[in-house]
C-alpha cells in the first residue's frame, strides 16, 4: 500500500482532501505531531480501513481558527474501521475485525487507565495527560478522516462489534459511538440524571442532541434543549425534547414557562467556548453558558460540561478569553453546593453498553442527530454546511461501504 487521502486543515475556514503517507506502525513527523513522539514504535497497533468517520464541533473550532492547529494537520477523531494490518505485538484484534476507535488514545497500562480515566492518560502524549487523534495539542497521531488510519494499543483500545452483518447494517449508528453518544451521555451522568430527573441542555449540536437522547435513555421525566438554531431545536423536537430559543432571552425564564419553575435538577453544558449571549442579535460571551448553568440548576444539583474549553483561542474576545480564563459566578455554584465535571468524556467507560442499547434496538441516536453520509470529496461542504448552522451530523464515508 502507498496511497491514502485525508482531510487536512489548510487555514482558517478552509479544509480540503489531500493526498498523505499510508500509515506504518513508527509515528513520522509531521504537522502536529510533538517531537518527542516522533520515532516512536506502534507495535501494539492496527491500520484501519475507514469505515465511518465523522465530522465533530470540535473539529469546527480548529477549522474557524480558533486553535493554534497547524496547516495540513489532517483531522478526524471520530473513527469505525475494519482491521487491514496487525502490529507484532496485537494478539487479541484480527484482520477483518469491524471495530469502533474512542476518541481517547490510550495505553492500558498507567495508573488513570487502570482507574477507567482514558481520556487523561499518562503515556500517549509528551505535554499534558489526554491524548486524541488529528488534533490540536494532542500528541500529534495522525487524524482518521482518511482512507486508512494508525490505532495504537489495538487490544485495549478497540471495540470490536460482535457481528459484522449486523455492524454494517447499523453503521449509522455504530460510527456515534468513537465520540458524540459517549460524550453525551457522559454529560448526562455527570449532571446526575436518572429516572425522573428534569434536565436542560445548552446546545442543539451533536453532542447536545446525543445528551439529549442520552437523559431519555436514562429516564429523565422532561428534557429541554435549548439554542438559538431553529432548525436544530426543530430536530430535537422530533424525539420528545421541549426546546426553549435562546434568541428570545436567557432560559431561566423559559424553563418556568414549562416547568413552574425557573429551575432543572441537571444542566448540559453542550456548547463550549465559543458560546454567545442570550437574545437577539447576542456577541460571543465564552462564560455565557456555565453562569446561567449555575442559575437555573437547582442547588445540589450538577452540571455535566462535555462542550469544549481550550487554554489558546487566537480568536478570543479579549486577552483572557485567548487563554481560557473566563469570568464565572464561581460563587453562585458555590452557594448552591454544585457539582462540575469537565473534561474528555473516558469513552471506554460507556461505548460497550451503548452499543448493545444500538444492537439491540433501545436507542437510535443517528436518526436523532439526523446522520447524513457523504464522501470523503465532499467533507469541504460537509464542513461548510455544518458550520452554518446545518441540523446535521455528517459522517464521511472513505471506502464505500455506507449506502
Amino acid at each position: 500500500m502507498s496511497g491514502n487521502k485525508a482531510v487536512a486543515y489548510k487555514g482558517p475556514g478552509v479544509v480540503e482532501v489531500i493526498d498523505v503517507d499510508y500509515p506504518t506502525f513508527e509515528l513520522k513527523d509531521g504537522p502536529g505531531v510533538n517531537p518527542a513522539n516522533v520515532g516512536r514504535k506502534v507495535p501494539h497497533g492496527v491500520i484501519l480501513r475507514t469505515v465511518a468517520t465523522n465530522i465533530c464541533g470540535s473539529d469546527q473550532h480548529m477549522v474557524r481558527g480558533r486553535t493554534t492547529a497547524p496547516t495540513d494537520l489532517v483531522l478526524g477523531h471520530e473513527i469505525t474501521g475494519e482491521v487491514v494490518e496487525v502490529g507484532s505485538d496485537v494478539e487479541f484484534i484480527k484482520v477483518g475485525d469491524i471495530c469502533s476507535v474512542p476518541f481517547n488514545i490510550s495505553c492500558g497500562r498507567c495508573r488513570n487507565c487502570k482507574e477507567r480515566k482514558t481520556g487523561i492518560c499518562l503515556n500517549v502524549n509528551p505535554d499534558r495527560p489526554g491524548s486524541a487523534y488529528g488534533y490540536v495539542d494532542m500528541g500529534g497521531w495522525v487524524g482518521g478522516q482518511a482512507e486508512y488510519v494508525l490505532v495504537p494499543y489495538a487490544d485495549w483500545n478497540l471495540l470490536k462489534f460482535p457481528d459484522r452483518d449486523q455492524a454494517l447494517e447499523k453503521m449509522l449508528d455504530l460510527t456515534m459511538l468513537s465520540d458524540i453518544f459517549p460524550t453525551g451521555f457522559h454529560g448526562a451522568v455527570t449532571a446526575g440524571v436518572t429516572v425522573g430527573s428534569t434536565v436542560y441542555i445548552a446546545g442543539a449540536g451533536p453532542v447536545g442532541l446525543a445528551a439529549a437522547t442520552s437523559a431519555h435513555l436514562l429516564g429523565a421525566a422532561v428534557v429541554i434543549v435549548g439554542d438559538m438554531n431553529a432548525d436544530r431545536l426543530a430536530q430535537a423536537r422530533t424525539f420528545g425534547c421541549e426546546t426553549i430559543d435562546l434568541s428570545q432571552g436567557d432560559p431561566g425564564s423559559q424553563i418556568e414557562q414549562l416547568l413552574g419553575i425557573p429551575e432543572v435538577d441537571c444542566a448540559v453544558d453542550a456548547v463550549g467556548f465559543e458560546a454567545k449571549g442570550h437574545g437577539h442579535g447576542a456577541g460571543e460571551a465564552p462564560a455565557t453558558v456555565l453562569n446561567s448553568l449555575m442559575d437555573i440548576t437547582a442547588a445540589g444539583g450538577a452540571m455535566g460540561i462535555p462542550g469544549l474549553y481550550v487554554t489558546g483561542d487566537p480568536g478570543g474576545i479579549d486577552a483572557a478569553a485567548q487563554k481560557g480564563a473566563l469570568s464565572l459566578s464561581l460563587g453562585t455554584g458555590w452557594a448552591k453546593s454544585l457539582s462540575f465535571t469537565t473534561g474528555q468524556c473516558p469513552v471506554m467507560k460507556y461505548n460497550r453498553g451503548l452499543m448493545m442499547a444500538i444492537l439491540h434496538d433501545k436507542v437510535s441516536i443517528a436518526k436523532n442527530v439526523n446522520a447524513k453520509a457523504i464522501s470523503l470529496l465532499d467533507a469541504p461542504r460537509g464542513y461548510a454546511e455544518f458550520d452554518a448552522g446545518a441540523a446535521t451530523k455528517y459522517v464521511l464515508n472513505p471506502n464505500g461501504y455506507l449506502n
